[in-house]
């Protein structure tokens, strides 16, 4: 695999003054621009003193190393492609740089890899999340003998969240455009977790940024994989749409995962929950509930051991049990309640409570 690299921290670069003396104008903002990209996604160290032979500086070099891994033409100069590619949107991610590895763990030591969905975006509905959360992770399922669970309450491997600016992972966002989305690769704690940038609109078309698109590169990062320097790989650091439904995982990116998990020996099946044998019923002519609330616009209905969810008025009622959504949480609860600010809701049962 072309230059793709296993990893197993996020380490990120940020940007201080530039220490040369400034060039007039447009080029002084390019230069100031350039060197904290550089220092972003390529390791430039800060208050580095210039060399006197101009070909030796660590700005030119680092100048050219960005090139030759992006693929364009090395000159060592801001010119035009270069400035170009440096303001397209990308992930957070860096190019190169030092990073930190376990001995002898280069991915996650198991099969079954967990997920949850912490928060939603505004910009689309939440089943419009799941959907492309759930179709990112098959495309790498696919091609491996990966299996991705998702959770509702507790502890997951991966953590998935929608937010703007800084964001308690000391690698704030930085507004809209620029970067889109970062993630950490496979450890514990953070590790394997990754967050979207809440100034960017997500969508799941063209207008705005796709987030199925940008969901499955970040949970490349979250399997182990570093950036690619093959332009048609889907680990490329820029953004770039092709239609979903066109979306075929790249050999370059099929080949660096595999190497890490092996490949697939069935064929992928979408992952179905357990559900046992009888569900219950979505038409009881005298069902009553033993709790009503909202949650993010839809709406729950709770008896004995199951729920009915509502996501719209137009929608069909879905069925589930309680113990496939929140294995937590226990039968026949008597309350419940949303804390919109919160984005959580509180479930009573006699004396006690949980929030979920």
């Amino acid at each position: 695999m072309k230059n793709l690299l296993l990893v197993l921290l996020l380490a990120v670069a940020y940007c201080s003054a530039f220490p040369a003396e400034a060039p007039k104008g447009n080029e002084e903002n390019d230069a100031k621009f350039a060197e904290e990209y550089l220092k972003r996604y390529y390791n430039l160290q800060p208050n580095l003193k210039q060399s006197r032979k101009k070909g030796d500086s660590p700005l030119v070099l680092k100048i050219k190393e960005m090139q030759h891994f992006l693929g364009l033409k090395v000159t060592g100069q801001l010119d035009t492609d270069t400035m170009e590619l440096m303001h397209q949107p990308r992930c957070g991610f860096t190019d190169v740089g030092e990073y930190s590895t376990f001995p002898g763990n280069k991915g996650w030591s198991k099969k079954e890899i967990t997920y949850r969905i912490l928060n939603y975006t505004p910009d689309m509905t939440t089943s419009e999340v799941d959907v492309a959360i759930q179709r990112a992770f098959k495309v790498w399922s696919d091609v491996t003998p990966l299996t991705f669970k998702r959770v509702y309450d507790g502890i997951s491997d991966i953590e998935i969240s929608f937010a703007a600016q800084v964001h308690n992972d000391f690698y704030p966002f930085d507004g809209p455009h620029g970067t889109l989305a970062h993630a950490f690769a496979p450890s514990s704690g953070i590790g394997g977790d990754a967050h979207f940038d809440e100034d960017e609109t997500w969508t799941s078309g063209s207008n705005g940024y796709n987030l199925f698109l940008v969901a499955a590169h970040e949970f490349g990062h979250s399997l182990g994989l570093l950036h690619s320097s093959d332009p048609s790989a889907l680990m490329y650091p820029t953004y770039h749409f092709i239609e979903p439904s066109e979306f075929r995982l790249p050999e370059d990116d099929v080949n660096g995962i595999q190497s890490l998990y092996g490949a697939r020996t069935e064929p992928s099946e979408p992952e179905q929950p357990h559900q046992p044998d009888e569900t219950p019923s979505n038409c009881l002519p005298n069902i009553t509930f033993d709790a009503v609330t909202t949650l993010r616009g839809e709406i729950l209905f709770f008896k004995e051991n199951s729920f009915w969810r509502q996501i719209s008025k137009n929608s069909e009622v879905e069925t589930h049990f309680i113990k496939t959504f929140w294995p937590s949480l226990p039968n026949h609860i008597q309350a419940a309640y949303e804390i919109q600010d919160r984005d959580q809701v509180i479930v009573f049962k006699g004396i006690t409570f949980q929030y979920v």
